[in-house]
């Protein structure tokens, strides 16, 4: 019997512990591989709730955040932790995830002691390294490091191509997230433990039935939007509360203070929008799977939505998920007020249905056994 390989997967934040979750239930469940679970804590509330969803508990817990560090002495502190991790934990693969600073510390510290890197999520662009920011540079970066890059599309497969990555290193795979949201879909709508806690928590948090009520769902967080972004977008939000008095919207608030006091200066007291903590992973699904609209700067939520055939306006400039826009699911709308209310507006008036793609542009399968086929393969 050959002898197990040793990996060593790297997550930070909320969203990449639930897109790696089942790229981490596929390696326990190999007796050739022995895994290892490292978490940062570089978003500590928001991945303690993922982790909890999953069941997933860290063997390595490096507590990276202090309160008010910058980015620099964040990223300084997190490559000497990660890079003193591995000296400890000597892994034969490090995996990581997307663009955070967690997975670009994580590569950086692995490419240095000269231990493969697999990127899941590899190839997505904007071609601007300040939008979204520092996202952009960190994925581009990543890129240049990895062995293995698990591209979820067929444009990520050319973003990387085109930038002169060894063709042999990339592999069509997917996106994870669609395995994600299908294991907590799936939960929910079984009825047992899980769906008497969402409903539970919603039903405390709410004043009408998430299910029956026509809902808008709002997430903002990233840096390039604090500040005007998150005024503008807020001021047009209070509009359509206006406008559509019967519809309810709902804004799990980020708990970057940055953000929280100027959605909060604008919306406050609105009685048809409602504020709230970030919500459970389990939760924010059943939302999601029952709201008319989105509205986010958020990557994985426009993955999410498309797959549940839901409209998402982008508060961003740009997307690396272009797919969702030539599906006609997703609609770019910057940050801009008026054309935020338009095309909201238009989309509440409508009483479509939900338009789930016939081929869900960000993949479908065994996305994560793929994945870990391909490594134990590169291993032999």
């Amino acid at each position: 019997m050959s002898p197990k390989i040793k990996v060593f997967t790297v997550v930070g934040t909320r969203p990449d512990t639930i897109k790696l979750a089942p790229v981490l239930y596929e390696l326990q469940s190999r007796e050739d591989i022995t895994s290892i679970l490292c978490s940062s804590g570089q978003h500590k509330e928001m991945l303690e709730q993922a982790l909890s969803i999953f069941g997933l508990l860290p063997d390595i817990n490096l507590d990276v955040m202090i309160p008010g560090q910058s980015l620099e002495s964040l990223t300084s502190r997190m490559l000497t932790l990660i890079a003193d991790a591995l000296e400890e934990a000597n892994p034969d693969y490090v995996i990581v995830h997307g663009d955070t600073t967690t997975a670009f510390c994580a590569a950086l510290a692995a490419f240095y002691k000269q231990i493969p890197v697999v990127h899941v999520e590899a190839g997505l662009r904007t071609h601007d390294v300040r939008e979204p920011f520092p996202e952009e540079f960190n994925r581009q970066a990543i890129a240049r490091i990895a062995r293995l890059n698990f591209a979820p599309t067929p444009k990520a497969v050319s973003n990387l191509i085109a930038e002169g990555v060894d063709p042999d290193s990339v592999f069509m795979s997917g996106n994870t997230v669609i395995e994600s949201l299908k294991i907590v879909s799936e939960r929910i709508s079984k009825g047992g433990s899980l769906a008497s806690r969402v409903d539970g928590e919603l039903n405390q948090l709410f004043d009408f039935d998430y299910r029956f009520s026509k809902t808008v769902l709002i997430t903002m967080h990233r840096r390039e939007n604090i500040g005007d972004g998150i005024k503008d977008v807020c001021t047009a939000i209070a509009n359509l509360a206006s406008a559509f008095p019967e519809t309810k919207f709902v804004f799990p608030v980020h708990l970057n203070p940055s953000v929280g006091k100027d959605v909060r200066q604008i919306l406050s007291g609105l009685s048809n929008v409602y504020l709230v903590a970030p919500l459970a992973y389990a939760e924010f699904v059943a939302l999601l799977s029952n709201a008319s609209l989105i509205i986010t700067d958020s990557g994985g939520i426009q993955e999410e939505a498309v797959s549940l055939g839901k409209h998402a306006l982008v508060t961003r400039k740009a997307t690396e998920r272009d797919e969702g826009v030539e599906n006609g699911l997703l609609e770019i709308v910057s940050t801009d007020g008026d054309q935020i209310f338009q095309s909201a507006s238009q989309i509440l008036n409508q009483s479509s249905a939900d338009a789930v793609p016939v081929v869900n542009p960000y993949g479908q399968g065994e996305i994560s056994k793929f994945i870990v086929d391909v490594v134990l393969k590169h291993a032999k």
